[in-house]
């Protein structure tokens, strides 16, 4: 079942949304070792960069963006994008978002598909843009006073939903909202885009595992 944001949302700039709640993780793979044991072997394949490996691992119409087609050969380009230009980064960077959404937890949603991050499955209300939405993704985060690292510790944050009206991507240190109107700075590695990536694992008709979304946006 998804958990339910119940925010009262009023305005950014009000001094309050909503009492604050906390998201703990719980990965429910290990309920299932075919499953734990295939997201593994698919997170081995991932990191060592095996791409061969990785498109087999998917479904044949895997679903990769709103727009696309989708399938192995879109999935492959988006794996080999940039990889004959000095700068690889593009390429480098869809890896490394497969690879960083793999190590989530995940759940089961109601048609036995798992989800990774656990996150995704917190169901944000209408008036809240999820593009400006945020999960904390860590345990007793140290929000702060400014952005810097030596400044005052506000107070720890762990599995919370924050708003980040104006996300940096060049900025070490983003200006937060929790839910409780409380106001600071936290680190960008601890905040994860409420549209950011997400993956599915499916099983086949033959009982196998395979990858068969992984997308972002809203």
């Amino acid at each position: 079942m998804k958990w339910i944001v119940a925010l009262a949302i009023a305005l950014i700039c009000g001094p309050a949304l909503a009492d604050r709640q906390s998201f703990a993780p719980v990965d429910e793979a290990d309920s299932d070792p075919d499953l734990a044991a295939f997201r593994a072997d698919l997170l081995a394949k991932v990191t060592a960069r095996d791409l061969e490996a990785v498109i087999a691992a998917a479904c044949p119409d895997i679903y990769l963006s709103h727009g696309g087609e989708g399938g192995p050969e879109e999935f492959r380009a988006n794996l080999v994008a940039g990889q004959n230009e000095p700068d690889n980064d593009q390429r480098e960077s869809y890896w490394a978002a497969l690879q960083d959404t793999l190590s989530q937890p995940g759940y089961f949603d109601d048609q036995g598909e798992f989800w990774m991050p656990h996150q995704w499955q917190i169901t944000l209300p209408a008036s809240l843009d999820p593009a400006i939405t945020y999960f904390v993704a860590g345990e007793n985060v140290s929000l702060r006073q400014t952005g810097s690292r030596s400044a005052p510790i506000v107070g720890l944050i762990s599995h919370e939903i924050v708003i980040v009206p104006d996300f940096q991507t060049d900025t070490e240190y983003q200006r937060v909202l929790l839910t409780d109107g409380t106001r600071g700075f936290m680190h960008r590695d601890f905040l994860w885009s409420m549209i950011g990536h997400r993956a599915a694992l499916v099983k086949s008709d033959a009982g196998d595992w395979q990858l068969c979304t992984f997308v972002a946006g809203d």
